[in-house]
């Protein structure tokens, strides 16, 4: 039984460090920036607001952050809605959607989002 048990906590460390691996690639994808080093000697990241164009899933539930009315799925129409991370002092805050008109009549509050 004790050799199954260290099996698992090997296999736990090298997950590990995939983990941390993919998350710095994430991390360079969604928008994070270098600033100057700690302390420690280590870049401290720093998570920017970002916005991108998803297209509008049936069951959406979202309300638009611009005109407050609901952002609705149409089988025939195929709409689309800006989705924004909102990052407030390097920390995540929330999440804002948008229909992709009011994104624009807003004037691009978190951006201009990259064409997928």
């Amino acid at each position: 039984m004790t050799s199954r048990s260290t099996k698992t906590k090997k296999s736990g460390r090298g997950s590990g460090a995939t983990k941390t691996a993919s998350t710095k690639t994430r991390a360079a994808k969604a928008g994070a920036t270098k600033t100057r080093s700690s302390k420690a000697g280590a870049a401290k990241t720093v998570w920017q607001s970002r916005a991108v164009i998803r297209s509008i899933d049936a069951g959406n539930s979202a309300y638009c952050a611009h005109c407050d009315e609901l952002i609705k799925f149409r089988a025939k129409v195929r709409a689309q809605q800006v989705i924004c991370n909102v990052y407030v002092k390097g920390k995540w805050d929330r999440v804002e959607h948008y229909h992709l008109e009011c994104y624009t009549l807003a004037d691009s509050p978190f951006g201009i989002p990259p064409e997928d």
